[in-house]
């Protein structure tokens, strides 16, 4: 029998299907698993072993806020911007446009 994943094995699993020039919310990736942490979901981000494969660069705040990245900041907009998203003022442009839904949301 497999071992179950953890939740944080879940978040990176989610965050592969995410294409380059798309973005989700930690709110996404909370409602794709079926739950209301968003707070474990940036945990989960915060912990991402392999920050560039698996593109939690690709997670904002539901405000269009890009957050905090755990190689900073400036890499994570350096990342968005080589990917095709717009940012201004640490905001990302046309949010709704570039935002990925999950299939099923």
């Amino acid at each position: 029998m497999p071992k179950p994943e953890s939740f944080n094995e879940q978040c990176y699993a989610l965050l592969m299907q995410i294409p380059k020039g798309k973005i989700v919310t930690y709110g996404d990736i909370a409602h794709a698993l079926d739950c209301k942490a968003y707070q474990a979901v940036g945990n989960a981000m915060a912990a991402n072993p392999s920050p560039i494969i698996v593109p939690c660069h690709r997670v904002v705040k539901g405000n269009a806020d890009v957050g905090n990245y755990a190689l900073g900041r400036d890499k994570k907009i350096a990342l968005l911007r080589s990917e095709g998203i717009e940012i201004d003022n640490h905001k990302i442009i046309d949010f709704a446009a570039v935002r990925f839904h999950f299939f099923g949301q």
